[in-house]
């Protein structure tokens, strides 16, 4: 159904704007509360993948990984999504994801080009994230201007 294409392209929207506002209520907002984020070991400084469970586990990892950044700014797009029941929706969106760090030579960004494998969940009206699995395609570091 179209509408519901509409709120689940608009939830990827929304988790990118709550993450680049380091808004952690509006992030919270759009999982379910036994939601689970699995992360990559390019991305958790480990060997292994990391499976957070919970809604607040999610929510805090995601804001303290953005949190030593100056800025972030990550970009959906390519949008792809297989309904698996009238309640439940498997989607893969890509995502260019800008890290933005201040060196004593200028600022630097960490871009990742990323495919976030998500399960969508319906509750009530609402479509919510109850399963988000980043894979990393690849990592570029480099200078970048910001305005003052």
């Amino acid at each position: 159904m179209e509408s519901d294409r509409l709120a689940i392209t608009t939830l990827t929207a929304r988790y990118a704007r709550a993450v680049d506002r380091r808004d952690s209520a509006a992030l919270s907002a759009l999982f379910t509360p036994d939601a689970v984020l699995v992360l990559p070991p390019v991305l958790n400084a480990t060997e292994t993948t990391v499976e957070l469970a919970g809604r607040q586990r999610v929510v805090s990892s995601v804001m303290d990984a953005v949190s030593r950044f100056v800025l972030t700014r990550h970009v959906m797009e390519q949008h792809v999504l297989e309904p698996l029941s009238p309640d439940h929706v498997r989607g893969e969106v890509y995502c260019t994801a800008h890290h933005i760090s201040r060196r004593d030579d200028g600022y630097r960004d960490r871009r990742v080009a990323l495919r976030y494998q998500d399960t969508f969940a319906r509750t009530g009206e609402n479509w919510l994230f109850s399963r988000r699995e980043l894979v990393v395609d690849f990592i570029e570091n480099v200078a970048v201007r910001v305005p003052d």
